[in-house]
C-alpha cells in the first residue's frame, strides 16, 4: 500500500468504500490524515467499520473542513444527477479527486504510462505489464483493470505505473501527468455519464492533460474522433505516435495483415506475425498489440524482446478468454464486451457463432452489428434487452429467448449437437459476448463471465463422462 500521500493531519473525505475507495481510505490514514468516509449502500459502510474508518455521511455533515473530497470513479460527479456530496464539495471550493490522483502525488518518483479508449484498453494494458515484466523492468498495473492505484507497491525513478484509466476515472483527475499516454479508440460508451458525446470525448482527451515536452501521446486513428484529435495534438509538446491495425502509418506502429510494422524510425520494420498468437485474435487485437509495441518501446524495450512477449502473452479473463471446448465446439467468455462495439470485435473473429446476447442495454442497441448477423447459427437472448434484441434480429437470425445465462448455454450447445457442430464435424462458437452491461442478472461482468466458466466446463464434463 502506498503510504506516503501529501496529507498529513488534514482532514479529507472518502465517498464510495468498495475496492478502490477503501484502500484510498486507509492509505490516507496510513498517511497521517484523518479520514471521515461514507458509502450509500450498507455493504459498503459495513466494509469501512470493519476497516476501523470515521463513517459520516458526507451529504451532510459538518464541519465542511475538507481538504479534498476522493470520491469513486462509479460515483457521478457531474451527470445524470451529481453526487450531493460532490456538489457540496465544488460549491465550497474543495477539489474532488480519485485514487489516481492521490497516487500521482504520493511522490514515489516513478513514471506514469496511461491507458484509456472505449475498448481494449485492459487488453493493452495487461500487454504492457506483460511486456514489462518479461522485460524485468520494474513495474506494476492497476486502476480501471481491478487493481486499486494505491494498493500498487512504491516503485523507484526506475518503475512504471501502468495504468488503465476509465474516462469516469479521467474526471477525476487534476495534476496527474502520464508520460506516455494511450487512446486506442473512441466509440459511443457511457453518454449518460457524460451529458454527450462531446463530454465522453472531452474526458477521454484529458489523459494527455500535463503531458511535457519529452513525453509520448499514442493514438489508434482507426476511428474518426481519435483521427481528429491526433490532428490537434500534432501542435501539443509530446511526441506523437500514431498506430493502426487497418494499414501504415508513417513515424508510427501498425499491423498490415496480421504483421506488426514499426516506423518508428526512418525505415518501417517488420517485427512479427501477430495472426499465430492465440491470445490476440482479431483486428482489435492487432490495435492492442501496436499500442503496448509504442508504449515499451518508448519505455526502452529493445524490439526482440517485446516481439518475444507478445507472442507468450497469457490473455485476460473475460476478454475472448477460451473457457472450455468440445470436439468441434468452443466456449468463449468475452463478458467484458458490455456494448456492442466491443462485441463487433468477438464477432468479427468466429465463423460460426452460437450467440449468448443480452442484459441491461445500452443506446444504440445492437443495429450496427448487422454485418456479423452471416455469421450466427442462432442468438440466445437473455435479461431486460432480450425484447429490443430479437426485434433487431427478426428475418435475419434464429432467435431464442433464453431469459437467463443458464439457460443459454444449455439452448445453445443444444443447437450445436443439432446442427452436429459438437461432434467434432465443425467448428463452432458458443460465444458470451453480451453487447450490454450485466446489473440486471449480475453484479458485475466478471460475475456473468465466472458464472459461464462454470456452466460451460460442467457441460464439457458431463459430455466426457
Amino acid at each position: 500500500m502506498i503510504a506516503t500521500l501529501p496529507f498529513r493531519d488534514r482532514t479529507v473525505a472518502v465517498l464510495g468504500l468498495a475496492r478502490s475507495g477503501l484502500v484510498a481510505a486507509q492509505a490516507l490514514e496510513a498517511s497521517g490524515a484523518r479520514v471521515v468516509a461514507w458509502d450509500d449502500g450498507e455493504k459498503g459502510r459495513a466494509a469501512g467499520r470493519a476497516a476501523g474508518l470515521s463513517l459520516a455521511n458526507l451529504a451532510t455533515v459538518e464541519p465542511l473542513d475538507w481538504s479534498a473530497l476522493v470520491m469513486s470513479p462509479g460515483i457521478p460527479l457531474t451527470h445524470p444527477t451529481p453526487h450531493p456530496a460532490a456538489t457540496r464539495a465544488l460549491d465550497a471550493g474543495i477539489e474532488v479527486i480519485g485514487d489516481i490522483e492521490l497516487l500521482a502525488r504520493a511522490g514515489t518518483g516513478a513514471r506514469f504510462l496511461g491507458i484509456t479508449g472505449t475498448n481494449g484498453k485492459s487488453t493493452t494494458t495487461a500487454l504492457i505489464g506483460h511486456v514489462l515484466a518479461a522485460a524485468r523492468r520494474p513495474a506494476a498495473v492497476g486502476g480501471n483493470l481491478g487493481i486499486p492505484a494505491l494498493s500498487l507497491p512504491e516503485l523507484g525513478s526506475d518503475g512504471h505505473y501502468v495504468i488503465e484509466m476509465s474516462s469516469f476515472q479521467l474526471d477525476l483527475v487534476s495534476t496527474l501527468r502520464f508520460g506516455t499516454a494511450i487512446l486506442l479508440n473512441v466509440t459511443p460508451d457511457h453518454l449518460d455519464r457524460h451529458g454527450d458525446m462531446a463530454g465522453y470525448i472531452a474526458a477521454k482527451r484529458r489523459i494527455f492533460h500535463n503531458q511535457v515536452a519529452g513525453d509520448t501521446a499514442i493514438l489508434g486513428v482507426d476511428d474518426d474522433h481519435v483521427r481528429a484529435l491526433a490532428a490537434e495534438l500534432t501542435q501539443g509538446p509530446a511526441r506523437l505516435v500514431r498506430i493502426s491495425a487497418e494499414g501504415p502509418v508513417a513515424g508510427g506502429v501498425s499491423v498490415v495483415d496480421g504483421r506488426l510494422i514499426d516506423h518508428l524510425d526512418e525505415a518501417p520494420v517488420a517485427i512479427m506475425d501477430l495472426r499465430p498468437v492465440p491470445t490476440l485474435p482479431g483486428r482489435h487485437n492487432w490495435q492492442n498489440a501496436a499500442a503496448a509495441y509504442a508504449a515499451c518501446r518508448v519505455a526502452g524495450v529493445a524490439p526482440a524482446e517485446i516481439a518475444a512477449a507478445l507472442a507468450t502473452y497469457p490473455g485476460l479473463p473475460h476478454r475472448q478468454e477460451l473457457a472450455a471446448s468440445l470436439p468441434g465446439l468452443r466456449f468463449v467468455n468475452d463478458s467484458k464486451a458490455t456494448n456492442a462495439d466491443a462485441a463487433a470485435k468477438a464477432l468479427g473473429c468466429y465463423e460460426r457463432i452460437y450467440w449468448i446476447a443480452g442484459g441491461l442495454p445500452k443506446a444504440g442497441g445492437i443495429a450496427s452489428l448487422a454485418p456479423f448477423f452471416p455469421r450466427l447459427a442462432g442468438a440466445f437472448l437473455i435479461g431486460q434487452a432480450s425484447d429490443e434484441f430479437a426485434r433487431t434480429l427478426d428475418g435475419h437470425v434464429a432467435v431464442t429467448r433464453s431469459g437467463d445465462l443458464a439457460t443459454a448455454i444449455a439452448d445453445a450447445t443444444a443447437a450445436a449437437r443439432r446442427d452436429g457442430t459438437a461432434d467434432g464435424r465443425g467448428d463452432g462458437v458458443v460465444l458470451l459476448s453480451p453487447a450490454c452491461a450485466s446489473y440486471d442478472q449480475f453484479a458485475s461482468y466478471e460475475a456473468r463471465g465466472d458464472a459461464f466458466r462454470a456452466l460451460a466446463r460442467k457441460i464439457v464434463d458431463e459430455a466426457r463422462r
